[in-house]
């Protein structure tokens, strides 16, 4: 599976080009007769596809006259073809979109407003996740529904840990004592590192760091989101733990590929990562163990972690068109369409009661071994990022942060004082 959820280099450019199509208009009484074919684009490749082809077949089947045109569009240009097909008056009627550009895309006039559709009877909107609840939902307005769930937690070489005479990582699992199995992994000789932790300076460089950031109990912005909270004591023992293990125990590999870390953990030359649940399909040579993040034993936070859902969003074409892709978005995330779906892909469940039902991760498990505690680890998914248009922005500053830190070229402190500056800047320009 692909890192679909991290995309956000697009969206700080396209602010600019969302707020421009306001002037365009829009036909919302029209858009075809009740036959209409509702158009959607998606980005799926392999067993996705295919399962995702097989439901809009039994939506058809069991909805005669109506149709579902679906076109593959690679995730990470949806957005940009999505606005112009908004300018040229011709968005498709459902498109998947990242929930990182969910602040950019409630700019966009076209968007259809979801609020009131998801508390409609027999949804149950409180059944998706809390995690997926909060990016599909911008200034107190829905403007998806949840197609994608997924979060960080810890996949382990049980190999290399029996090897070490190590117990291995457990629910209780803190952050020393990853500090300190990260350093008895460790094998110059070999070149074999304890951990790994991925250095592109992009969004996935910061939402490592970001899930260590709440468990120490600290915040990325204020509660406004006017200013930098990071700079705190949670934000330096999030650093320094990073810090400790990249350069002074060298028990880190740093990866500025973003893709070399996952061959090494199949060849058995890495002892744990913080990753997720698309990694899993890849580790076919290793007898692989997943646990939750570890956690500050000083904090009350907890073992949080971090994840990044994408949307499905409706477009204007119609009162006709919008009903007919609302009316089918439901069904495609319903409890059986969505379970039908993860069972087939290994993908998580986006529904809590489909992950927390009897038998499940037991099935899931046999799609993808080990899958289940990535479901489970869904209930520690208590945060999401700002969603405000300017983190793409912000997400660059503390990217440069984090590997400025982890290349031994700052200290924590004052990395995180220089980065708290840079983001007040932004923020204070609106």
């Amino acid at each position: 599976m692909a890192k679909r959820r991290l995309r956000v280099t697009l969206a700080g450019s396209l602010t600019v080009v969302a707020l421009a199509l306001a002037a365009c208009g829009t036909d919302s009484g029209g858009g075809g007769g009740a036959s209409a074919t509702v158009q959607i684009w998606e980005g799926y490749t392999g067993p996705e596809a295919k399962a995702f082809a097989h439901l809009i077949t039994v939506y058809q089947n069991q909805h005669p006259g109506e149709k579902v045109s679906s076109l593959y569009v690679n995730n990470d240009n949806t957005l940009q073809k999505v606005l112009t097909a908004v300018r040229g008056g011709s968005p498709p009627d459902i498109a998947y979109l990242y929930g990182s550009w969910a602040p950019n895309v409630a700019q966009i006039p076209q968007v259809v407003n979801l609020t009131n559709v998801v508390k409609r009877s027999g949804i149950n909107w409180n059944d998706f996740w809390v995690g997926e609840r909060d990016v599909a939902t911008v200034k107190g307005k829905v403007i998806g529904v949840p197609a994608l769930v997924d979060n960080l937690a810890v996949v382990y070489n049980k190999t290399l840990f029996a090897k070490a005479h190590l117990a291995p990582p457990g629910p209780g699992f803190t952050w020393s004592q990853f500090v300190a199995d990260a350093k008895k992994l460790t094998d110059p000789a070999a070149k074999q590192f304890g951990t790994a932790y991925v250095t592109p300076a992009s969004e996935d460089t910061v939402w490592h760091w970001e899930a260590l950031l709440w468990e120490a109990g600290g915040q990325l912005l204020t509660a406004d989101n006017k200013k930098a909270a990071f700079d705190s004591a949670a934000g330096l023992e999030s650093l320094n733990t990073l810090r400790t293990m990249a350069v002074t125990d060298k028990s880190m590999y740093l990866d500025p590929t973003d893709q070399a870390y996952s061959n090494l953990f199949n060849s058995g030359k890495i002892g744990m990562l913080v990753t997720g649940p698309w990694d899993l399909g890849v580790f076919t040579n290793v007898h692989y163990g997943v646990q939750v993040m570890p956690s500050y034993p000083g904090s009350s936070a907890g073992h949080q972690t971090i994840s990044g859902p994408d949307n499905w969003v409706v477009f204007n074409n119609g009162a006709t068109r919008v009903s007919a892709a609302e009316k089918f978005i439901l069904w495609l995330t319903a409890p059986a369409q969505v379970k039908y779906f993860s069972l087939k892909t290994g993908d998580l469940p986006t529904r809590a009661s489909v992950g927390n039902a009897a038998g499940f991760s037991q099935q899931i498990d046999t799609t993808l071994p080990g899958v289940s505690a990535f479901v489970a680890n869904l209930a520690n998914v208590k945060q999401a990022r700002p969603q405000i248009p300017q983190y793409p922005k912000i997400s660059t500053v503390l990217a440069n942060m984090a590997v400025s830190v982890l290349l031994g070229k700052s200290q924590p402190q004052a990395a995180l004082s220089s980065a708290a500056q840079q983001v007040n800047q932004i923020l204070a320009a609106g």
